[in-house]
């Protein structure tokens, strides 16, 4: 290999390394947040558990503070996420806009439900993870918005629901709290309650019409 082949090939192979140690340490926080909480893990503990130095998980990732708020923006940026919001966007009937809100929401709650009651739990007492949670909310309640502005072009929506009423209501139905409610205080399984929320969201903001 020449010295000009060299430099590249090193560089990719760093950048390699630094992406699995980072994605080790992030897979190492989790795991201790969710068994203990924010404020009871040590950065010492999740570079035990990652096998790397306290100082790789200050420079790599940021201390705890920045941990948290990785793991909150992988949350935001959920690939599920994303292609939801394209299909909101294009979607010509109201239930299917509310099967893409609920599925969603369902996916969120599977794949990142321990990451949302974490910085949930922790945002009242650390600023960081407040604006964490901020940030990620922000994006979320843009796609609920995002339905309502369909639905409203649609000319779905009941007599008297405006856009800000029906982003309201969406997010009331399928923000955090009605989900974990049903789930953590009524044990209800995810499944039945994005189910039972999806259909009292259609009964709230939809105008009565067949097939919704």
């Amino acid at each position: 290999m020449s010295t000009t082949q060299a430099g590249p090939a090193r560089r990719s192979r760093r950048a390699g390394y630094t992406a699995a140690t980072h994605r080790s340490i992030l897979e190492a926080a989790r795991r201790l947040f969710r068994e203990r909480g924010y404020f009871a893990v040590k950065v010492e503990e999740v570079a035990r558990a990652a096998r790397v130095s306290p100082a790789t998980v200050y420079a790599v990732a940021g201390g705890k503070a920045g941990l948290l708020r990785s793991l909150m923006r992988f949350c935001a940026a959920a690939p599920a996420v994303t292609a939801n919001l394209e299909l909101i966007d294009r979607a010509d009937d109201p239930g299917r806009i509310l099967d893409l809100v609920a599925d969603t929401t369902l996916d969120m709650r599977r794949e990142w439900g321990d990451v949302l009651r974490v910085i949930m739990a922790t945002a009242p007492h650390e600023p960081a993870a407040a604006a964490s949670l901020a940030e990620a909310t922000d994006r979320y309640r843009s796609g609920l918005l995002l339905a309502a502005k369909r639905l409203a072009r649609l000319g779905a929506l009941r007599a008297g629901v405006d856009v800000p009423h029906a982003d309201a209501l969406l997010w009331f139905y399928f923000g955090y709290s009605s989900l974990f409610t049903l789930v953590d205080d009524l044990h209800w399984s995810d499944g039945d309650a994005v189910a039972w929320l999806r259909t009292a969201a259609a009964d709230a903001l939809l105008d009565p019409a067949p097939g919704v």
